[in-house]
C-alpha cells in the first residue's frame, strides 16, 4: 500500500493547505470562540436571572441549539436566512449572506449554547457568600458580576472552555459542506484534482489529530497548574 502512496502530492500542496485552509480554520475557530463565550456568558446570566421570562428564553435557546445537528444549522442559516432577510427588509431579492459570515454567525450562535452551560456551572461554583459580601459593600449586581463573580468563574472554567474550543476547531470542518476552503475543504480539492483521496484525507486526519492532541496536552498542563495554585 505504501508503495503507491504519493508523498509528493502532500508536499506540493502544503502552502495551499496551511496558508489558505488552516488559516481560515483557525480564524473561524478564534472568532467563533470569542463570540460564543461573550454571547454564552450573557445567556448564562439570563438563565440565572430572577426574571422568569429571561431565564425561560435562555433555557429554550440552549435546549434548541443542543438538540439540533450542527450541519443542519449551517444549512438552515446559509440557505434560509437570505429569504428571511428579504422578508424582513422588503427587498426584491434575497439578502446576500457570504459563506464566511454565514459560517461565523452559525458557529457563534451554536457554540454559545454550550459555552452558556459551562459559564452557568462556573458562576454557580462561586460561593454565595462572595456576591453577598459584594452587595454589602454597595456594589450593584452588574459590578458584582463584573468584578467578583465572572473573573473567578472564568478561571474555574478555563480548562473546560478551552476543551470546548478544541471541539469547535474540529467542528469547523463541517463548513466543507458549503464548499468553503477550510483545511478539510482544501485537502478535498487537492484530492479530487490529483485523484489522491487516500493521501490527502489521511494527511488531513493526521493534522487534526496532532493539533487537537497538542492543544489537549496544553489544557491538561493548564488545569494542573491552576489546581496547584488553588
Amino acid at each position: 500500500m505504501l508503495g503507491n502512496f504519493d508523498f509528493d502530492v502532500i508536499r506540493r500542496s502544503l502552502s495551499y493547505l496551511f496558508l489558505d485552509g488552516m488559516t481560515f480554520t483557525l480564524t473561524l475557530t478564534a472568532l467563533a470562540t470569542c463570540g460564543g463565550i461573550i454571547f454564552g456568558t450573557l445567556i448564562a446570566m439570563m438563565r440565572l436571572s430572577g426574571l422568569w421570562f429571561l431565564s425561560r428564553f435562555a433555557q429554550l435557546y440552549v435546549d434548541l441549539m443542543r438538540s439540533l445537528p450542527l450541519v443542519l444549522v449551517i444549512f438552515w442559516f446559509y440557505f434560509l436566512v437570505p429569504y428571511i432577510g428579504q422578508w424582513l427588509t422588503g427587498s426584491s431579492r434575497p439578502v446576500r449572506v457570504g459563506a464566511f459570515a454565514s459560517s461565523l454567525i452559525t458557529f457563534t450562535l451554536f457554540e454559545a449554547a454550550y459555552f452558556a452551560e459551562i459559564m452557568r456551572a462556573g458562576i454557580q461554583s462561586i460561593s454565595k457568600g462572595q456576591p453577598a459580601a459584594a452587595s454589602a459593600l454597595g456594589l450593584t449586581y452588574g459590578q458584582t458580576m463584573r468584578y467578583v463573580v465572572l473573573p473567578q468563574a472564568f478561571r474555574n472554567m478555563l480548562p473546560v472552555l478551552l476543551t470546548q474550543t478544541i471541539v469547535l476547531f474540529q467542528d469547523t470542518s463541517l463548513v466543507y459542506v458549503l464548499s468553503i476552503p477550510d483545511f478539510l475543504g482544501a485537502a478535498s480539492k487537492v484530492a479530487q484534482r490529483d485523484g489522491r483521496l487516500v493521501e490527502m484525507y489521511l494527511f488531513a486526519a493526521v493534522v487534526y489529530f496532532l493539533v487537537s492532541s497538542v492543544a489537549s496536552f496544553g489544557v491538561r498542563r493548564l488545569q494542573a497548574r491552576i489546581a496547584i495554585v488553588r
